[in-house]
C-alpha cells in the first residue's frame, strides 16, 4: 500500500486546499495517508545550530517514511504562503536530501479566478532546486474555490473531479516507477 504524506499549504483548519487535499486522497484511492504539521517555527540558523526542533523531525520523518507527496496551497500575493515556503526551508536543511526523487502531486485552489495558478507555480519553482520529482499534469487550479464544495466540504464539480483523477493516477504511476 502506497505511502503518502499530505500537506495543506494553509494553516486554516476549514480551508479550500485542506478540502481539496482531503478530496485528492480520496480520488488517489487505498493508500496509507499522513497529514503534516507545517505550522513550524520560522527558520533560523541559530536555532537551527541548536537542533533540530521536534516539530521539523516530525515533518522530515514523514518525507522520509512517503511513497509520494500531495501538496495544496492557496496562493497569497502571487505567492506561496509564508508557512509553506518556512516547512521547504527547514526540511532542505536536514541531511539526505529528502524531497530528492520524491514524487510529488500539487494543486492550488482560491477564491479568484485562476485558481491560486501562480501559487502553484511558485511551489513548483520552489520544489524543483530540492530535487522532487513534479507531477505536472494535468494542472489543477480549483478556481472561485468556495463555489465547489457543498456543506459537508465535497467537491461538487465533475470536471475538477476528473482532473483529480487524472493526476492522482500519474502519482501513482510515478510511485511504481520509483520502487520499479
Amino acid at each position: 500500500m502506497d505511502k503518502i504524506l499530505g500537506i495543506c499549504g494553509s494553516l486554516r483548519a476549514q480551508s479550500y486546499n485542506r478540502k481539496l487535499l482531503q478530496t485528492a486522497v480520496h480520488r488517489y484511492g487505498d493508500c496509507q495517508i499522513e497529514m503534516a504539521d507545517i505550522d513550524l517555527p520560522l527558520y533560523n540558523g541559530d536555532v537551527e545550530d541548536r537542533g533540530i526542533q521536534q516539530s521539523v523531525q516530525t515533518l522530515a520523518d514523514q518525507l522520509r517514511a512517503a511513497d509520494g507527496v500531495i501538496i495544496c496551497t492557496p496562493e497569497y500575493n502571487k505567492a506561496i504562503p509564508g508557512g509553506l515556503k518556512n516547512a521547504l526551508d527547514w526540511i532542505s536543511r536536514i541531511p539526505g536530501g529528502l524531497w530528492a526523487r520524491k514524487p510529488v502531486a500539487t494543486l492550488s485552489a482560491a477564491a479568484g479566478r485562476t485558481g491560486g495558478e501562480a501559487g502553484l507555480y511558485h511551489m513548483r519553482h520552489c520544489l524543483l532546486p530540492l530535487g522532487a520529482d513534479l507531477i505536472t499534469q494535468p494542472t489543477v487550479c480549483i478556481a472561485q474555490a468556495q463555489a465547489e464544495f457543498d456543506d459537508a466540504g465535497q467537491m461538487t464539480n465533475d470536471r475538477y473531479l476528473a482532473s483529480i483523477d487524472k493526476l492522482m493516477q500519474a502519482l501513482a504511476r510515478q510511485i511504481a516507477q520509483n520502487r520499479g
